[in-house]
């Protein structure tokens, strides 16, 4: 059976609203320039990549040999240890931080897990599921977790394992948690087992391009890392990777007879089509084209805040970052240009895609209403 025609005219009707809404925003952390025309031939088909992307199975509809070539690109740029790192395609960023804290919870059972209060709020939905004791660390001005009051309160549970879940970068201001310093406070506290996780939705392909780099991955002290496939590389469908050291992945996996591999992941049947995007991304981009992104980016942050500061807007951003935070927006502004807002500030995401006639145009409509409210 076909479509009706008002079937039809409904799909229409919703391709010129996505589209237009598309056009204009400006508050989520959300890549749109891309083009995966090459991949649209694998819609016919029912792509599973399940279980283990590195083991063999009985199913042969998928693509696991470029998930994992994805992964290895990723486990590669966020210098993952030698022969002992392993990851899978995710279906976001939230996947990847509950595999994170899932690994650190099955090793250390007893541990506390240690978060900032900017932490996105699906991190206490995954405590909950896991069942995980957590205490929220104050943060900083800036919404990097205070270090001073992490290591405090580490101090009085010293006799609890501590699980670290580190943000770089937090929602609102894009606040980025130092691993390096944060490993460094485990040798002063005299505690030799830990774990770090860290979550690098939006700026896990943004750090790694930056100079100096900002600490945030295996090198620096973490044992797990989640990236968003969709925030800063760009896919029509959510998706993510999330890479961790194998010997703690090994101590979790088990044999399923049925499916013939190994049950390593969260949700065992996953998405074949997202690892493709990945695939095609990175091949197209290449690590150059990834570093031009970013500078990019960085450049229509700087604009931005400098263009918004001009006006007498409030602007501020950390440290090489593409979040220009700013004084909570009219109503009128955060519907048109689809805007987050919490406590008090509103942001606006420098991401590749972003121009700065689109910025000229949002400054304009900030000064128009600005002087009609006079």
């Amino acid at each position: 059976m076909a479509l009706t025609d008002a079937d039809h005219a409904r799909l229409s009707r919703l391709h010129i609203d996505i589209k237009d809404h598309t056009a204009n925003f400006l508050g989520y952390p959300v890549s749109k320039d891309f083009d995966y025309t090459d991949l649209l031939p694998f819609l016919e088909f029912p792509l599973n990549n399940l279980g283990d992307p590195f083991a063999d199975s009985t199913w042969k509809v998928a693509t696991r040999e470029f998930e994992q070539e994805v992964v290895a690109f990723f486990a590669d740029v966020l210098r993952a240890p030698k022969d002992n790192w392993w990851g899978y395609v995710t279906n976001g960023g939230t996947e990847g931080n509950l595999y994170g804290l899932y690994l650190a919870r099955e090793m250390m059972p007893k541990g506390i897990v240690y978060y900032s209060q900017d932490t996105h709020y699906s991190v206490a939905k995954n405590l909950h599921f896991l069942g995980m004791r957590s205490i929220m660390i104050r943060s900083q001005l800036n919404g990097e977790i205070d270090y001073d009051d992490l290591r405090a309160v580490m101090h009085i549970h010293r006799d609890a394992p501590p699980i670290i879940f580190a943000n770089i970068g937090t929602t609102m201001t894009e606040a980025r948690d130092d691993i390096r310093r944060i490993r460094a406070m485990m040798d002063e506290l005299a505690l030799s087992h830990y774990y770090i996780h860290a979550d690098a939705a939006l700026c896990g392909m943004i750090c790694p391009f930056i100079e100096p780099r900002p600490p945030f991955d295996f090198a620096d002290g973490a044992d797990s890392v989640s990236i968003s496939g969709h925030k800063f590389l760009g896919s029509p469908i959510p998706c993510g990777v999330v890479i961790a050291k194998k010997n703690n992945v090994d101590r979790i996996s088990r044999s399923i007879s049925y499916i013939g591999s190994l049950d390593t992941t969260i949700t065992g049947s996953r998405n074949g089509f997202t690892p493709l995007m990945l695939w095609h991304r990175i091949r197209s981009l290449g690590i150059d084209g990834m570093r031009a992104r970013v500078d990019k980016a960085l450049a229509t942050a700087a604009y931005t805040e400098r263009r918004l500061r001009e006006i007498g807007v409030e602007a501020w951003r950390n440290p090489d970052c593409i979040t220009v935070v700013l004084p909570k927006a009219d109503a009128t502004l955060k519907e048109k240009y689809q805007l987050a807002t919490a406590n008090g500030i509103t942001h606006l995401i420098c991401l590749p895609n972003v121009s700065t006639e689109q910025i000229d145009q949002f400054i304009n409509d900030w000064q128009l209403l600005s002087k009609a409210e006079k």
